[in-house]
């Protein structure tokens, strides 16, 4: 398990393709949704840093010599997009998916990322933060209520607004 201080939270980089696509193929095999997947990095390249990207994506970097020889430093993505809100005449931050692998879990990778995209969401000014979360995700819908999201029971929509976004700025 890694501790807090042992990892990065970064901007995903070009070089970050690969190792995104191999964690979006996990997160598919998790949620048994690989007969969906049709991503590779030719694919995702263009979308995060082609001429109009439009997405950003988050990583959780573990330090030099922290993985075995031949394995991706890369242990975790957070990928989101703007959206808008016409209620609010807002932009939004949606985040699309967030993923951690399994070993890497409960090291506070998850909340570092979504407390960053938080932060990130209150500084460009959006009304809000949101995305959404499998009903049968318990672990994940307790983690995220803990974080102080509200899960909407018609559509299962995380929702991080108000106060509770304003705080991610500090």
């Amino acid at each position: 398990m890694t501790s807090p201080s042992a990892f990065t939270i970064r901007a995903a980089e070009l070089r970050d393709v690969t190792p995104i696509v191999g964690l979006i193929r996990e997160l598919a095999e998790f949620e048994q949704l690989t007969h969906l997947l049709q991503v590779t990095p030719e694919k995702l390249r263009p979308h995060l840093f082609g001429e109009r990207p439009v997405a950003e994506a988050l990583v959780a970097e573990l330090p030099d010599g922290a993985v075995p020889a031949g394995e991706s430093r890369v242990v975790a993505f957070a990928l989101f997009f703007t959206n808008f809100s016409t209620f609010l005449a807002q932009p939004g931050l949606y985040l699309e998916d967030l993923y951690v692998r399994p070993a890497h879990r409960g090291s506070g990778i998850g909340q570092a990322l979504l407390s960053r995209l938080g932060k990130l969401a209150a500084e460009r000014g959006c009304g809000r933060f949101e995305w959404s979360v499998l009903d049968w995700n318990e672990s994940a819908i307790r983690f995220y209520e803990k974080m102080g999201a509200s899960v909407l029971p018609d559509w299962r929509i995380c929702r991080v607004a108000g106060d509770s976004l304003q705080r991610f700025r500090a």
